[in-house]
């Protein structure tokens, strides 16, 4: 039970992570790219818990988090982002 937790967690982790570094690419709701990170992550968890037979907890987290990471990109809309500003890091 407690991996379901963790995949919670993560996928919370996730999409205000995504939200507090780059909140200009989520002009909808706030809570959708939550919503999105949380639901890959438990989704993504869970099946590769099933997947794995509930051994190797870490590839099962790690799992959880690449699925929350990539699908949180879904609700982002960086075709709204004002043109001729670009971000280099």
């Amino acid at each position: 039970m407690w991996e379901t937790t963790a995949f919670v967690l993560i996928g919370l982790a996730v999409g205000f992570g995504a939200l507090l570094a780059r909140p200009e690419l989520f002009p909808g709701p706030r809570s959708l790219p939550v919503g999105t990170a949380l639901v890959a992550a438990v989704l993504a968890g869970r099946i590769s818990r099933y997947v794995l037979d509930g051994q190797l907890p870490p590839v099962q987290l790690a799992v959880s988090v690449v699925a929350a990471v990539l699908l949180v990109t879904v609700p982002a809309r960086p075709d709204l982002l004002p043109r001729g500003r670009h971000r280099h890091g």
